[in-house]
């Protein structure tokens, strides 16, 4: 399964502590952008990265529309395997049409 660059610098202990602190605390900010700006310099990362997380665990939590976390997992699986199967095809396709025209130039036995 592939890794997004930002989960092999984090930990994701660390992105749910991030994400908790800015749902806790968004209350004492006036707009939650406020509230990730305030908090990503605390933990180490760029206001847009912990604006992604807040969004995901929103989504996962079911308080955002959008796909979840297991949702997009599988979707890139599948979208994995569509890759592969059409390669597949691809090359019996091929391997199809060199032994039909193999079959063709082959002398005629009567």
């Amino acid at each position: 399964m592939e890794k997004s660059k930002t989960s092999n610098r984090y930990s994701p202990e660390m992105r749910a502590r991030a994400v908790r602190m800015v749902l806790e605390h968004q209350g004492s900010y006036e707009k939650q952008s406020a509230a990730v700006a305030a908090i990503a310099p605390k933990i180490g990362c760029i206001p847009e990265t912990l604006r992604v997380w807040v969004r995901q665990a929103e989504k996962d939590s079911g308080a955002r529309d959008g796909a979840t976390s297991v949702e997009r997992d599988k979707i890139k699986e599948l979208e994995r395997e569509v890759k592969q199967l059409r390669q597949a095809n691809e090359i019996l396709r091929k391997a199809s049409a060199y032994f039909a025209q193999a079959e063709l130039d082959r002398p005629f036995k009567p």
